[in-house]
């Protein structure tokens, strides 16, 4: 599956903190501890992801978004049910 998500690098802890925007451009909104430098907040998406979809860090893939706060993540191996279930454990 795929997931667009909205990050927002140095912030005090890593921690999915809501939805950015509305409809089919909804974005999934990460706090994420690591500062946007050489990558280190990409990398830690990435190990986010894993462990909140239960994947190995190698089953994530940033597909869009390198340098910019939009991003797009490939995530192999999740079926929508589990997705729901990680996300809703978080939004509730």
């Amino acid at each position: 599956m795929t997931l667009a998500v909205r990050a927002q690098p140095g912030a005090r802890k890593t921690a999915i903190t809501g939805v950015y925007g509305e409809g089919a451009a909804a974005q999934l909104k990460i706090a994420v501890q690591a500062p946007p430098l050489e990558g280190r907040a990409n990398q830690a998406l990435i190990s986010f992801l894993a462990e909140t979809f239960s994947v190995p860090k190698n089953a994530v893939e940033l597909m869009t978004g390198e340098l910019s706060r939009s991003k797009v993540f490939l995530l192999r191996g999740v079926m929508l049910a589990k997705a729901e279930a990680a996300l809703a454990a978080w939004l509730s």
